[in-house]
């Protein structure tokens, strides 16, 4: 018995060395391995950069902003502040999204930002950076594959050293306008837009509204074989349009409004594309809307106005089945009645319609009232007569209302007052009673 019992305790002894001599963790992995701490020469870069900038309410536009890097002081690992991400193995900083963070201040090349060396995602948006111009030191962020500085008062030329961050995905310079002003700050001209196309050439968004670029768009950007989203509204384009581009394969959004002086003509559109917006509006493009928008089957936001489209409005719109915005006011259309447009009253999800100045005619159909979700309904500019039906008020969600200029007759309708949510009604220079 005592042998016995002899046996055992050498046996435990045994078992207690074996696995003292285990790494911590390799015991049935009881013990997870600890993440690494933030790198501290990376925490006092960002400390730095947040001693540069006041938080100011007036910073950023969206309701929801906060300042983040209220929370960044230096009795926390400075991978779990607000905004932060960092790498798992490594510790070191990869992402850094301060969007919407009531920043108020100026950048420059001496910013302790650009020490994040391993930095992969880098968000600024809607701030205010004070007309700062980009940093040239941006290009020293080789490793980028996510760059927004939109809508936080940047100015100036954007810098060549851009060109650098070949690994960019997703690129947003755009809405930077003073407070003030509807004008564009940024400008590319050099690089120019086709040494962007050039060199980034794996990116799947890119987003330069109301950059000043004031050039033809490059037939090259058809080479983005990749692109998602392109926006160029308000850039001072020019030139024919490539309609190569309307062809990409994975486009999904394609805006590129209010560049007055781009012409071009809209191609043929193939069943598999993923086209689901599309913002053409303000340009001088001509020829006839194509019937082929109905094989479309994502295209959801449709803005072609003020373009000099003619011809009539396809018919193969009624196939648009998530059609959720439409609008193709001021262009020459032939003259037609609104009744001649009955599939639109049957777009259960249209929550804008823009029916302004197409030489419309006749009454307004009471089926109009079908499009419960209508939000914003403008008929603006037209020969539309008769009496403004009731079936109207079944549109519970309208907001806008716009009839103005038009031959509408009759007394002014009572049960208006009832769309409680109607913020804009305008009814003036028709034939009411009492005008």
């Amino acid at each position: 018995m005592a042998r016995s019992s002899s046996c055992f305790s050498m046996s435990m002894h045994l078992l207690f060395l074996y696995l003292l001599s285990q790494p911590i963790g390799a015991q049935h992995n009881l013990s997870p391995s600890a993440k690494p701490l933030c790198l501290e020469d990376e925490m006092y870069a960002l400390l730095q950069f947040k001693e540069r900038y006041e938080i100011n309410d007036d910073a950023s536009d969206d309701p929801l902003a906060h300042p983040k890097t209220l929370s960044w002081n230096n009795s926390r690992d400075c991978c779990s502040w607000d905004g932060i991400e960092c790498d798992e193995n490594t510790g070191h900083v990869i992402v850094l999204d301060l969007g919407s963070s009531l920043l108020y201040g100026s950048i420059d090349n001496n910013s302790t930002l650009f020490q994040l060396a391993h930095l992969e995602k880098l968000n600024l948006s809607d701030n205010h950076f004070n007309y700062s111009r980009i940093p040239s030191r941006v290009g020293d962020l080789l490793r980028l594959t996510h760059l927004d500085f939109s809508a936080s008062v940047f100015s100036g030329p954007v810098s060549s050293e851009i060109l650098k961050l070949t690994s960019l995905l997703y690129l947003d310079l755009s809405l930077n306008r003073a407070p003030d002003g509807p004008a564009g700050l940024l400008e590319m001209k050099a690089p120019g837009l086709r040494s962007l196309v050039q060199n980034l050439t794996s990116l799947e968004v890119l987003l330069l509204g109301y950059v000043n670029i004031s050039s033809e768009v490059p037939n090259t950007l058809a080479n983005l074989s990749s692109l998602r989203w392109l926006n160029m509204d308000v850039c001072d384009l020019h030139g024919e349009f490539p309609s190569a581009i309307f062809y990409l394969p994975t486009l999904r959004r394609l805006r590129v409004g209010f560049n007055r002086a781009l012409t071009g003509r809209l191609p043929d559109f193939n069943s598999s594309s993923p086209l689901e917006e599309l913002r053409l509006s303000g340009w001088s493009f001509s020829g006839e809307l194509p019937s082929s928008f109905g094989i479309l089957p994502s295209l959801s936001f449709l803005d072609v106005a003020f373009c000099e489209f003619s011809g009539s409005i396809p018919a193969s719109f009624a196939n648009l089945s998530n059609l959720e915005y439409l609008d193709v006011s001021g262009n020459p259309f032939a003259a037609q009645s609104l009744s001649s447009l009955s599939w639109i009253w049957k777009k259960k999800k249209l929550a804008t319609l823009g029916l302004r100045m197409i030489n419309l005619y006749g009454e307004i159909p009471p089926s109009l009232g079908n499009c419960s979700r209508l939000v914003e309904l403008s008929l603006l500019g037209n020969q539309l007569s008769g009496a403004v039906p009731s079936q109207l008020m079944n549109l519970t969600q309208l907001t806008n209302l716009y009839l103005r200029m038009n031959q509408l007759s009759g007394s002014i309708p009572s049960w208006l007052m009832n769309v409680t949510g109607l913020a804009v009604l305008d009814l003036a220079s028709n034939k009411f009673h009492g005008e």
